[in-house]
């Protein structure tokens, strides 16, 4: 009678540790969930234009300094340019 009632009472801690393990598990991704959705929410958008106003100035800097160097004339200079700024 000793051996089956150590039986179930090893059955029973194992079946509760189980159980509060896997409680403990969906808390805890609840919470990471949650912490991750706040930090994105709290997170500035970067705005855009930003990044494309950047870029167009570089490319136009390097156009300017190509035809100060004479490797562009004018009217390539000028065409290259309108491309750049979308004229």
């Amino acid at each position: 009678m000793g051996l089956v009632r150590v039986a179930a009472r090893t059955a029973v801690i194992s079946g509760t540790a189980t159980a509060v393990s896997g409680r403990v598990a969906q808390r805890q991704a609840l919470q990471y969930n949650e912490k991750v959705q706040a930090q994105q929410a709290a997170a500035p958008a970067a705005p855009a234009a930003a990044p494309a106003a950047d870029d167009s100035m570089a490319k136009l800097q390097q156009l300017a300094d190509l035809h100060s160097q004479g490797v562009l004339s004018d009217e390539e200079f000028t065409a290259a340019k309108a491309k750049v700024l979308g004229i």
